[in-house]
C-alpha cells in the first residue's frame, strides 16, 4: 500500500526536478516534461500542459494510468502522455522518465551526430540512439520510443529533444544533465581540432566500474 508521505515527496521531486532542468535551460517555459511513480505502480504522476515552469507546484501535478487516463489532478495532462506511459509499460525498471530540449545535444542530433567517449559521463551513459522525428504527443512517436528505448538509459529525438529514463528522479535529470555536458564538450572540443576520445581499453574499463 503506498502511503500518503511517499505520493507527496514522489510530487515535490517532480517539482524540483522540473524548475532546476528549467533554470539550467534545459527545458523551457512551456516545453519539456516531467513524469516518475511509486516503484511497482501501474499509474504515474506527469506535469501538465499550459503550466509555466517556473511557477510549477505539487497541486498542479496529473496522475495518470498506463493507458493515458486522468485519475486524479485537474490539470491537463502533457501532450506527451502517449510515449510516457509507453516507456513505462516496456521498462519494468524505469521509475522516471524526463523529456527535455537541451539545445547542444540536439544540434549535435540534428547533424547525425553520436555521442562519442570524450569523458567519463559518456561512458557511463552507454549508447545513446538517434531516433527520427515524429509529430509532439502523437501515437507515432510514441511507437518509435517504444520499440528504441531497449535498455538504453536516454535517447536523442532528432529536431525535438531528448527522453531520459532512471530507477528514479534524481537518477533521470542526472542524465539529462549529463547529456549536456558530454555535448559541450564534444562541441569544444571539435572547435579546437581534436575530440580526445577514451581509448577504447579506458572507455570499457570506465563502464564496468
Amino acid at each position: 500500500m503506498v502511503h500518503l508521505s511517499e505520493v507527496r515527496k514522489l510530487k515535490k521531486q517532480i517539482v524540483m526536478v522540473t524548475q532546476s532542468l528549467y533554470q539550467r535551460g534545459l527545458i523551457t517555459a512551456w516545453g519539456g516534461n516531467v513524469s516518475a511513480r511509486i516503484e511497482g505502480e501501474d499509474k504515474c504522476w506527469i506535469t501538465p500542459s499550459g503550466v509555466f515552469k517556473r511557477d510549477l507546484k505539487p497541486a498542479y501535478l496529473v496522475k495518470i494510468d498506463f493507458e493515458g487516463n486522468v485519475v486524479e489532478g485537474l490539470y491537463k495532462p502533457s501532450i506527451e502522455v502517449p510515449f510516457h506511459t509507453e516507456v513505462y509499460k516496456r521498462r519494468p525498471d524505469v521509475n522516471a522518465v524526463v523529456h527535455a530540449h537541451n539545445p547542444i545535444i540536439m544540434g549535435l542530433g540534428n547533424a547525425g551526430v553520436k555521442i562519442k567517449p570524450v569523458n567519463i559521463e559518456a561512458a557511463t551513459l552507454g549508447e545513446v540512439p538517434i531516433i527520427p522525428f515524429a509529430l509532439p504527443g502523437t501515437k507515432k512517436l510514441a511507437q518509435i520510443i517504444g520499440d528504441n528505448i531497449g535498455n538504453h538509459k536516454a535517447m536523442i529525438m532528432k529536431n525535438h529533444g531528448v527522453v531520459a529514463v532512471g530507477k528514479n528522479l534524481i537518477d533521470a535529470m542526472s542524465i539529462v544533465n549529463n547529456l549536456e555536458n558530454i555535448s559541450l564538450t564534444m562541441l569544444t572540443s571539435h572547435l579546437f581540432g581534436n575530440l580526445g576520445e577514451m581509448s577504447p581499453e579506458d572507455f570499457e574499463a570506465v563502464k564496468k566500474m
